[in-house]
């Protein structure tokens, strides 16, 4: 097992066929540096263009179609002092009387203090005066190629992952996607030093950063939409619109794994989830929705 370290000087606006910039192999640990949603690197410079630049992709040597790909995000660390936010919420979140009376959104910098673990808006913010709030890092996009050939816009999402910008994709968390082409070709950037459910104004605080993960492949096994654990809970996600969609792709999902992991028959499944489920928002901003259908590892003890 090995440790790369990677600096790009190239990135992807969509999640494809793209020509793998690492090869590693199964166990490996990469080290790799993001820029931020806009296209701004860890020196303040704008390298790459906007949605969400992807660092990758990043080739695991024995992952083919019909295989699952597990990423443990080992370190997520902002490496630039600032970042920035927008300041409204979206009209996709308000009623719409109301998002029509909405005033033009400006871009809000905010000052990123890893030592203390905050990050301070740096204008004044209303009634709210000098508003601080602890660092959360978190992968805001992500994925593997998709299925067919396909490039797919780092803006939206699917089953190859995407802009899912759900909270819980956040430092010790390992992350499950199926595997539709040889190698995987694994991206990830659009770190974000803070962000609420949903992304809600458009942006976490978006920030450059430096992503350490780990690739492992599981050969022979076949998932239909990403999935997550940490030490407390095992989760899986949709991505779709509408959001009662989403939902029931994300529900689904775990079913599934439930009946093939836990050896739950789907009554038992049924009865575990309808007193013991949570349901965490990611993304409502962009063109595909993200839920994440969540649930305590203690009650899998049996």
């Amino acid at each position: 097992m090995t440790m790369h370290f990677f600096t790009p000087d190239r990135y992807h606006n969509t999640l494809g066929p793209h020509e793998p910039v690492l090869r590693v192999a199964h166990g490996d640990t990469v080290s790799a540096k993001t820029v931020d949603a806009h296209g701004c690197d860890w020196r303040g410079e704008q390298v790459a263009v906007k949605p969400n630049p992807q660092t990758g992709p990043f080739y695991v040597e024995g992952a083919e179609p019909g295989d699952t790909l597990a990423v443990r995000f080992d370190c997520l660390t902002p490496i630039r002092d600032w970042g920035f936010t927008s300041s409204m919420v979206a009209p996709d979140v308000l009623e719409p009387r109301f998002a029509r009376e909405l005033p033009a959104r400006e871009w809000i910098r905010w000052r990123i203090d890893t030592t203390s673990g905050t990050a301070t808006q740096e204008t004044h913010a209303g009634a709210l005066g000098t508003f601080t709030v602890p660092l959360e890092p978190m992968v805001g996009c992500f994925g593997v190629a998709p299925s067919g050939g396909q490039a797919i816009s780092t803006a939206t999402s699917g089953p190859h992952g995407g802009n899912m910008d759900y909270r819980g994709f956040r430092n010790g968390v390992t992350v499950y996607l199926p595997v539709s082409v040889p190698g995987a070709l694994f991206f990830i950037g659009d770190g974000h030093a803070v962000q609420g459910d949903g992304e809600i104004v458009g942006t976490g605080v978006e920030t450059a950063f430096e992503m350490q993960f780990t690739l492992r492949v599981i050969k022979g096994k076949q998932i239909n939409w990403p999935r997550g654990e940490d030490d407390v809970n095992i989760f899986t996600v949709g991505n779709a619109r509408p959001l009662e969609l989403a939902l029931q792709l994300a529900t689904t999902e775990m079913v599934r794994w439930l009946q093939g992991d836990y050896g739950l028959e789907l009554h038992a499944a049924s009865l575990l989830l309808g007193q013991c489920v949570r349901y965490d928002i990611g993304n409502v901003y962009d063109p595909a929705y993200t839920v994440a259908c969540r649930l305590a590892k203690r009650w899998l003890q049996l």
